[in-house]
């Protein structure tokens, strides 16, 4: 199905923009993802949007032909409309040329298959969307089989994160639930949970980390709450150098994920 809008106050312009809001897509249940480099992304990983908005007169492009074909074939709408509506949609003066309305991913707990991967990124109360969407894009590129947000974070589908995720958004699975949820399933099943902390802390390099491993990173200025950590069944502390005493969040999770899938492919290639 195809349109044209030319209009501002269209209903369709006003629901897109109100995609920009957390309360919205929630209530929706959808989001917007910018860009035709993560649009091509989310398409090879097999999710295709409901909604492709496109500004006229952009320049013609392969990707996007193809795009839009597969988009039309499975019953999407292909919206047409000026750059000056595309960037009332997205907020943004020097908005992409394209635009896709995606359902939102993710599952509970009971939807994840934890032996699917060595690793596991757990992320507590994380309030940056950049970090969310760069620990998404750590996962994918360590193998890691998800990250499972924790208490109050950020909304995975902001546009900050889906942007700083680089199209993991769409290749990491997503869980979210309160830590008094967590820990029960974590404890149903195998699992090792390992945080970086400075209480009875072991070095990071060499550590005896165990797959499936569960990586937990805290919030951003408070880091894990004690009672947390303790819960841990390997807490590893990394070396400080110069004068910051402590890494960002996301820097950590990936540092140490990084260390944890060292760790596990020496031991698979010894054992």
């Amino acid at each position: 199905m195809r349109k044209e809008i030319t209009g501002f106050s269209n209903p369709t312009v006003k629901y897109l923009r109100s995609l920009r809001d957390k309360k919205h897509r929630k209530r929706s249940g959808q989001f917007l993802v910018e860009g035709l480099r993560l649009l091509e992304d989310a398409r090879s990983c097999g999710h295709l949007p409901r909604q492709l908005v496109m500004a006229e007169g952009r320049h013609p492009h392969e990707l996007l032909s193809r795009l839009e074909a597969e988009v039309e074939t499975a019953g999407g709408e292909i919206i047409t409309t000026t750059p000056d509506i595309l960037s009332k949609i997205t907020g943004k003066s020097n908005t992409q040329s394209v635009v896709g309305v995606f359902d939102e991913l993710g599952t509970d707990l009971a939807g994840l298959n934890r032996s699917s991967a060595k690793i596991w990124l757990v992320a507590q109360d994380l309030r940056d969307p950049g970090n969310l969407g760069t620990m998404l894009r750590t996962g994918d590129a360590v193998g890691a089989g998800g990250l499972i947000l924790i208490d109050d974070c950020a909304d995975p589908f902001s546009a900050e994160a889906v942007r700083a995720s680089m199209g993991a958004i769409f290749t990491q699975e997503l869980a979210q639930a309160r830590w008094e949820e967590f820990l029960p399933w974590l404890r149903g099943g195998s699992g090792q949970l390992v945080a970086a902390s400075l209480r009875d802390a072991v070095p990071y390099r060499g550590a005896a980390y165990q797959a499936p491993c569960f990586i937990l990173v805290g919030n951003e200025s408070q880091g894990l709450p004690e009672e947390y950590e303790t819960e841990c069944d390997l807490r590893v502390t990394m070396p400080m150098r110069g004068r910051a005493d402590s890494l960002n969040a996301a820097v950590a999770g990936a540092v140490l994920a990084y260390e944890v899938l060292a760790g596990l492919d020496a031991e698979a290639q010894n054992g």
